[in-house]
Formats: structure tokens, C-alpha cells, sequence
């Protein structure tokens, strides 16, 4: 890939993607298909010659849309929205994925007479809906806040993350490495990075992006996350996990920051532009002849997806307790696959080698053909799901409303509190174990790195140095565990016996708790020996020097280490509910309030304040009214400086009476109030 063959290659895509983009702008239609399109007639398999100096330079490029596609789609997530989401999008993903696995592996062994290799690989493909298309398609469609799409784009996210599972599965049958300590280590690493990712990142990013925001320069903003997108992405190809996985988390760390919306608005054209690429470079893989030459299998797994996923997600819906519309929504809207049928069926082609199978042709040609069929069926599906509730027999309907009744019984339902501390504590405690080995195989996978361009000093003690940075960690991790430990121990306490003034009731709490504190600092000390064991160093004197530099640390600096730990955790805590926190403080500013005395007023382009500050404007002495916070694109600020600057379309919530009101008006010029 030459340079000059790259810049060529990007301005001919992006040259023919503007032009794709204002046709099916004007028709009204889906963008994705004309791009896909566009790529099909750009490509050598269509003309004999490709129009592009260098197909390859395209596919990387392509790699980057995917890259900024899930990155954005994490930032409109928030840990919230995977929290109400998760009683439906779970167990439809579990549902669909497993069944369209096993109908793709039945269908190549029993109808195509396929080897087990092939089938398995063919049933990987066709199992996971696309995230990046159904995202595009219902933004373009303007029916993101339509009650099905929340659910199906939560529940392609969790096919992406089980299907990066399927994968080390068939890849270990496919490599001749179907051990079930090969597939255990697989998942569990999967896993380990997921949990570590989410939780150092609520502990750093939302932290370090909102020191930068205050900075208010928006290209120190988006570089820094960014940064933290393509660093966590690379981590994610080192481990053989899926990019979209990398990016998809980091764009979750964005969302829990207070400048989420800002963050998206920044992120928004470069999302567009490889986006476009992307879709573009797929088309570049399909070749006609070969898509016709196998089109009756085309279509009959094409119907096997579409009728398929459709019935499993929306049986899936049902059983989750939701209406027969949206339930019938959801499934017609996942009834196509993807990018990741594209990736499996490349997967297939390296590991066996076997270029005669007619898979990838195959695969595309399937994922051609639904993503054409895709905006359809998610416009029809709104009749089609009203028509069938309409239709459907009063006693199906009544034991449905009934089922529902039960499901959502049992979601509200709280349990007793003190089951609830139990299994709250347990799960940290685990939480605080999984931590500390994703910290000892990361230690593990960097003294495999050579370091000797860095500091040839570090090379000769890299495994010593890391295993001290490791267990410092560790160590920090101790004191919020000593703190989980004895709010279990009282939990257990309430659990054998209930609170009394008795001695005996009192020396029982005291006990338990006691023995639930050693129980935990004996299993953690015993879990940090067992991970030391792989990563300490061999010569004794190293051993001996990390060690004991470790136990002057413990004893001199455990306040240091306690506060350490109990800071990270309280950030965590404190990005993992920021959907929350934003909310009820929206609502102390907006309704604390006397009735009458708020009102919001946004900025037209012809505003006089445009482009001025509030030390310039001087609206509290010129009006008597108080500027309480400003919304631009989403965000809200409150307190803002002397220096703040307005801009088009910001809204003011302004405390004031009537009078002070029409001043207000009268100093803003055209503004258009709420």
C-alpha cells in the first residue's frame, strides 16, 4: 500500500460516496445500499479492472469505519440504558444466536453436505445481525425513538459480544484445538478484557475527559478519547478480540463523562466519512458471476436468516415480556446479517485454506441480499406488528397481557435487603479477583515485549519491574475489599440471627464478621501468591528485592494504598451511575424551582448575543434575570463563567418574572422560547 495509491484510492471513494449520498438523499432511500452498490460497480469482479490503484489500501481504510462506527454507537449507550435494556436484549441474543448456529450447521452438514468445519463456520456467519447497518439504517429512518429500536440495537451488540465467543470456539475445531481448556481460556479472556476494560476505564476516562473539557478546545477533547479508542482497540486485535468490541467499550467510557453530547457531535463527520468507505469496501468483495452461480443457495440461506432471526427474536421478545409489536419489530429488524459474516467467512478462508469452498461468495451474496432487504423490513414491520395485534384471537391475547403481568412482577420485585448486600458483595468480591488476574496476564503479556529500543535497562529487568508494578496495584485493591468483606459479614450476621440487644446476638454479629474478613483477606492473599507464581521474576535476589519492597510499601504507605483503593472504586461507582446523577440533578434545577419562574430561551442566528460573553451581555443587572445552566447540543453546563461564550442554538434556562422576562427577550433578540 503506496501512498500515493491510498490518497488516490480515498479521494476516488470518497468522491463517488458524496455523490451516492446525494441521489439517495434525494430518493429517500438508505445511504448503506447505495454505498454497497457504488463498491459492487467500482470492483474488478464487475469490469475485468478495478477502478482503485490499491484494493487492500480500501480495505484498511474500511477497518477504521467499523472502528468509528461502534466507537460512536457506545458513546449514545450509557451504563443505564444496558441496565434497563438488559431483561430483554440477553436473552434474545442468547436465543438467536445459539438457534441460527445450529440451523447454519444443520443446513451445510444435512442439505449442502458440507464438512463439520465448513457448517460450523457457515452457522457463525449467519448468526450475529449487524450492529453498524441496523444503527445506520433506523438513524437515517428517524425511528431511534421508536420503542423497538433501543432493543434491537442493544440486542445486535450482544450478539457481537457472544459471537466473538463462537468464534475462539470453532476456530480451536478448526485448528485441530478443541480442548475444553483452549475453549475455557478463550472465553475466559474475553471475559477478563471486558470487565477490565469497563472497569479502569470508569476510573480514568470520564475523569481525564472532563479535566480536558474544561479547557473548552474540542480537538484536545476528541484526540484524547481517541486516543483512549485506538489504544483500547489495539489491546482488543493483540488479544484476537473483535475491533468493533475495543471500540464499542470505549465509546461506553465516553458516555458515562458529563460531555457525552459533545463528544458525539465532534466524532459525528469522521464517523460518517469511514463509514461510508466501509460500506463501499464491501461492495468491492462481491462478485457477480460467483453470486450467481451459487444464487439458489444464496436464497435459500437468505430465507433461513430472514425468517430464521425473525421468529427467534421476536419468540425471544415475547419471553422477555414485551408487546407483540415491538416484539414483532424487533425480530424483523434483525432478520439480516453483516460485517461479521464477512469477517467469519475470511476467518474460514485462513484457517483451513480452503479456497474451492464457495463460503465467502456465499456469505456476501446472503449479506448483499438481506441488507438490501433490511429497510424494508424494519418500515413494514410497523403494519405488520399492528395488523397482528389486531388479528390475533382475544385469548391468546388475554393469557399474553397476563404472562406480561408475571414477568413484570418479577422484575420489580426487591427481595430482602439483606440478600440483595450478599450478592452485591459477592459479586465486587469477584470483581476485585477477575481485576487482579486481567492485571497478572497483562503484566505476563508485556515481558513477552521487547523492550530493548526503549531502555536496554528495562529489557534486562522488565519481569522484575512489572511484577512490583502488578502487586502494587494488588495491594491497592486490599483496603475496598477489607471494606466489602465486613459489610458482608454484617449481612451474614442479619442472615443467622436478627438484630438484639442480647449478648449472644451481638457476639454472633461480631464473629461473623470476624470470620467473614479473614475468610476474604485470606482467599485474596491466597489468590495474588497464585498469580505471583507466574509472573515473579526467577533470579532469587529479584524476588527478594520485590518482596521486600512490597512489605515496606504495605507497612509504611497502607494509608496511601487504602485512600488509592477506595478513590477508584468511588469513581467507579460514580461513572457507572452518571445516567442517574444527571437525571436527578436535571430535575433539582428544573423543579426546585417556584412554578412560573423558569423558562427557556434559544439563541436564533440572528441573536445579538451570538458570538458574546456573559461579562458583555451583562444580563443579570441589564435584566434581573439569572442564567441557571445552557444546553448546547445535549450538554448541559451549569454555572458557567465570565468568559462563556454563546453560541446559534444554545438554550438558556432562566430564572425570572414576566417583567424580567421581556427584558431578557429584548437584549437576546430572536430567541424562541420553551
Amino acid at each position: 500500500m503506496t501512498e500515493s495509491a491510498l490518497i488516490q484510492d480515498l479521494a476516488m471513494m470518497m468522491a463517488v460516496a458524496g455523490l451516492v449520498s446525494i441521489l439517495f438523499a434525494k430518493l429517500k432511500w438508505p445511504k448503506v445500499i447505495g454505498y454497497i452498490l457504488a463498491g459492487i460497480l467500482m470492483s474488478r469482479y464487475t469490469w475485468g479492472g478495478s477502478f482503485l490503484a490499491d484494493e487492500n489500501s480500501v480495505q484498511t481504510i474500511g477497518q477504521l469505519g467499523i472502528v468509528f462506527l461502534m466507537f460512536t454507537l457506545g458513546l449514545e449507550f450509557s451504563t443505564s440504558d444496558m441496565k434497563k435494556l438488559k431483561s430483554v436484549t440477553f436473552p434474545v441474543a442468547a436465543i438467536d444466536t445459539v438457534v441460527m448456529t445450529y440451523l447454519g450447521y444443520t443446513l451445510g452438514v444435512e442439505v449442502l453436505g458440507w464438512g463439520s468445519v465448513e457448517s460450523m463456520f457457515l452457522g457463525a456467519a449467519i448468526c450475529d445481525s449487524s450492529t453498524t447497518l441496523l444503527a445506520k439504517v433506523i438513524d437515517e429512518m428517524k425511528w431511534s425513538k421508536r420503542a423497538f429500536a433501543k432493543y434491537a440495537v442493544g440486542t445486535s451488540v450482544c450478539e457481537d459480544i457472544i459471537c466473538v465467543g463462537i468464534i475462539a470456539l470453532i476456530t480451536g475445531f478448526a485448528g485441530g484445538n478443541a480442548s475444553i481448556a483452549a475453549v475455557g481460556k478463550s472465553l475466559g479472556g474475553l471475559f477478563v478484557f471486558f470487565l477490565a476494560t469497563i472497569f479502569f476505564g470508569f476510573v480514568i476516562v470520564p475523569r481525564l475527559l472532563e479535566s480536558v473539557a474544561k479547557r473548552h478546545d474540542d480537538e484536545a477533547l476528541l484526540l484524547t478519547l481517541l486516543g483512549c479508542c485506538f489504544f483500547v482497540t489495539w489491546v482488543a486485535f493483540k488479544l484476537d478480540f473483535s475491533l468493533a468490541l475495543g471500540a464499542f467499550l470505549v465509546g461506553i467510557l465516553g458516555a458515562s463523562s458529563d460531555v457525552r453530547h459533545r463528544l458525539h457531535a465532534l466524532a459525528a463527520p469522521l464517523r460518517s466519512m469511514f463509514a461510508a468507505v466501509f460500506f463501499v469496501s464491501i461492495g468491492l468483495l462481491v462478485d457477480p458471476a460467483a453470486c450467481w452461480q451459487n444464487a439458489p443457495l444464496i436464497l435459500l440461506i437468505s430465507l433461513l436468516v430472514v425468517v430464521g432471526k425473525a421468529c427467534n427474536c421476536t419468540f425471544g421478545a415475547l419471553l422477555s415480556g414485551e408487546g407483540v409489536k415491538t416484539s414483532v419489530q424487533l425480530g424483523m429488524s434483525l432478520a439480516q446479517i453483516g460485517e461479521f459474516a464477512y469477517m467469519v467467512a475470511l476467518l474460514y478462508l485462513s484457517t483451513t485454506n480452503d479456497s474451492r469452498s464457495p463460503m465467502y461468495q456465499i456469505v456476501v451474496g446472503v449479506s448483499l441480499l438481506t441488507t438490501i432487504l433490511n429497510p424494508v423490513m424494519i418500515r413494514i414491520s410497523d403494519p405488520v406488528g399492528t395488523w397482528l395485534e389486531k388479528k390475533m384471537p382475544k385469548a391468546l391475547v388475554e393469557m399474553l397481557g397476563n404472562y406480561r403481568q408475571i414477568i413484570e412482577k418479577f422484575r420489580t420485585s426487591s427481595g430482602s435487603v439483606t440478600g440483595k448486600t450478599v450478592r452485591t458483595a459477592l459479586v465486587e468480591l469477584m470483581v476485585i479477583a477477575v481485576l487482579e488476574l486481567a492485571i497478572a496476564i497483562a503484566a505476563s503479556m508485556l515481558d513477552g515485549y521487547d523492550w530493548s529500543h526503549f531502555s536496554v535497562f528495562f529489557e534486562q529487568n522488565d519481569r522484575m519491574i512489572l511484577c512490583l508494578i502488578a502487586n502494587v496495584i494488588m495491594l491497592a485493591m486490599f483496603a475496598p475489599a477489607i471494606r466489602i468483606a465486613r459489610t458482608l459479614g454484617t449481612a451474614v450476621g442479619d442472615t443467622l440471627v436478627s438484630r438484639g440487644a442480647s449478648k449472644w446476638q451481638q457476639a454472633v454479629h461480631v464473629l461473623s464478621g470476624h470470620i467473614v474478613v479473614l475468610a476474604v483477606t485470606g482467599s485474596l492473599f491466597i489468590w495474588m501468591v497464585m498469580l505471583n507464581v507466574t509472573i515473579q521474576p526467577s533470579e532469587t535476589w529479584a524476588k527478594c528485592t520485590v518482596y521486600g519492597i512490597l512489605a515496606v510499601m504495605a507497612i509504611a504507605g497502607w494509608r496511601f494504598f487504602a485512600k488509592a483503593g477506595h478513590r477508584a472504586f468511588a469513581r467507579f461507582s460514580e461513572a457507572a451511575s452518571a445516567d442517574e446523577r444527571r437525571a436527578q440533578e436535571q430535575k433539582q434545577v428544573l423543579f426546585s424551582l417556584p412554578e412560573n419562574t423558569v423558562h427557556k430561551l434559544t439563541l436564533a442566528p440572528s441573536s445579538p448575543a451570538v458570538g458574546s460573553n456573559v461579562v458583555q451581555l451583562n444580563i443579570r443587572a441589564k435584566t434581573g434575570a439569572n442564567v441557571v445552566s445552557v444546553i448546547r447540543e445535549g450538554e448541559v453546563t451549569r454555572n458557567i463563567g465570565v468568559d462563556w461564550e454563546f453560541r446559534i442554538g444554545d438554550t438558556l434556562v432562566v430564572m425570572c418574572d414576566t417583567h424580567q422576562l421581556a427584558a431578557l427577550k429584548d437584549l437576546l433578540g430572536q430567541v424562541t422560547s420553551e
